[in-house]
């Protein structure tokens, strides 16, 4: 029996004083990362100088590797984390997930086996099927926590390939790929890039491409029209949120087209698929439960640190049949998945469990009210920045992206620079439709409505400075 009143037997050992300096950094950073300028404020190579570029030929105290390491490097951490970072699809992490997260590093379990980690294992199963039912998709569908959005997108491929050549006679587990039936690849001609990277991981060569329309949604007609040129396995990439125009595939039609040809049917819904959890949002996902599978990211719109990715499919034979492994040291269960049967590791980290903090959390409502202000964020920016001389919006905004330009490519990069250089918001340049473009991806769960307007005063400076120096 424990006796409450002894004193643990780390007190005042090893791990005490290191954490106790981790936490006092971690709490100084998120306490001003809303503030702070956003960019980082020194470079590489200067960091590296901070830091000390000798291995050292005896080892310096613990405490003083973390002070080094927090006084060393954080001039060169980028402000993820702010309210007014629009970069990426990145959200800030909530504190009930970053707090979860603390306790993942200290546990350090193996997530591979549900009878030797239960603990983790059991938590990660609770947020894997609440996920299936906030996103509305078929009951039993299984979920695999992955990296990020690569590693979903070659997950799911990875079964969906499994699956194809298997209804064609091919095994591709013990032939290989090499002699077996080609696989008819099929993608939009706006899809995210990390689609094209999954297929090659797995020698899925090109894809077939497939036109889009002028917000990025594959066109329907067009995908009949590629499906019935050919024959044989196919695979069929539909996506939920254009990166640029935040535009939704027409899921129900195209998703029938494709299961008439025989075809497995992948959503990329790296950022998108949370819009399903959103009553008022859900429309733009209709139908998307009648595929095959799906991607996303809790890393995203659901703000869990980074390193979470979701991969899921309706039926997971094909998954653990391109991904498990069986030893004899390993004491694999008798009853349901393990989790390494779901996802490429073998050895990972419990990354499934801040999703659960989150969902337990904000529940049912609190999701959707989240991925709705998240929208109304990026609504708000469109219409605060399409006020100002000069800026048009180029995409519908229907979700969370909202993509500007100014009368020439050069005043739109330069509009970035000044963003970056003012340090405020940061907003970054892409190409859409031949065009320069800034490009605001609203992830973040603390963008309000005054964290709008802030943003749209420093697009307002930003632009003033542009046309002064234009003259």
């Amino acid at each position: 029996m424990v006796d409450p009143n002894e004193q643990p037997a780390d007190a005042d050992g090893a791990y005490g004083p290191v954490l106790d300096i981790a936490d006092r950094y971690a709490r100084e950073w998120l306490s001003r990362v809303g503030e702070r300028p956003i960019p980082p404020r020194l470079g590489l190579e200067e960091i590296k100088d901070r830091l000390g570029r000798a291995l050292p030929e005896s080892g310096e105290p613990a405490t003083e590797v973390i002070e080094r390491l927090a006084e060393g490097a954080e001039p060169g951490m980028i402000a993820i984390g702010s309210p007014r970072f629009f970069g990426w699809v990145i959200g800030g992490t909530q504190p009930v997930a970053l707090a979860a997260d603390w306790l993942v590093s200290t546990w350090d379990q193996n997530t591979a086996l549900r009878t030797i980690t239960p603990g983790a294992v059991a938590v990660e199963e609770l947020a894997e099927e609440w996920v299936v039912d906030l996103l509305g998709l078929p009951e039993g569908s299984q979920v695999g926590f992955v990296t990020g959005a690569t590693m979903a997108q070659f997950t799911c491929l990875a079964a969906a390939r499994d699956a194809v050549l298997r209804d064609a006679g091919w095994d591709v587990e013990t032939a290989g790929m090499a002699g077996g039936p080609p696989i008819r690849f099929i993608v939009g001609e706006e899809r995210h890039g990390t689609v094209d990277l999954a297929g090659r991981y797995l020698g899925l060569g090109s894809p077939v491409v497939v036109p889009s329309d002028e917000q990025g949604r594959i066109r329907v007609d067009a995908l009949r029209e590629t499906l019935a040129a050919g024959s044989g396995p196919a695979i069929v990439l539909l996506q939920a949120g254009n990166i640029h125009s935040g535009a939704f595939d027409d899921f129900r039609p195209a998703i029938a087209a494709a299961h008439e040809a025989g075809a497995w049917v992948h959503v990329d819904g790296a950022f998108g698929l949370w819009a399903a959890a959103s009553p008022r949002l859900r429309p733009l996902t209709a139908g998307m439960e009648a595929a095959d599978s799906w991607s996303t990211d809790a890393h995203k719109t659901l703000s869990v640190p980074y390193d979470c990715g979701l991969a899921i499919v309706r039926d997971a034979r094909p998954m653990h049949g391109a991904l498990s492994m069986q030893a004899s040291y390993l004491q694999a269960t008798e009853v349901g998945a393990d989790p390494h049967e779901k996802v490429p590791e073998l050895s990972r980290r419990a990354r499934g469990v801040p999703t659960w903090a989150v969902l337990r959390s904000l529940g049912r409502s609190g999701v959707a009210a989240l991925v709705e202000r998240l929208a109304d964020a990026a609504s708000g920016i469109a219409e605060g920045v399409a006020a100002l001389p000069g800026v048009e919006v180029l995409n519908d905004v229907v979700f969370t992206q909202v993509c500007i330009a100014l009368d020439s490519g050069a005043a739109t990069e330069a509009l970035s620079a000044r963003l970056w250089d003012d340090g405020e918001v940061l907003a970054m340049t892409s190409r859409w439709h031949d065009r320069a473009v800034v490009r605001f991806s609203v992830s973040n769960w603390q963008t309000d409505a005054a964290q709008v307007r802030r943003t749209v005063d420093a697009v307002a400076r930003a632009l003033a400075s542009v046309r002064a120096e234009q003259g």
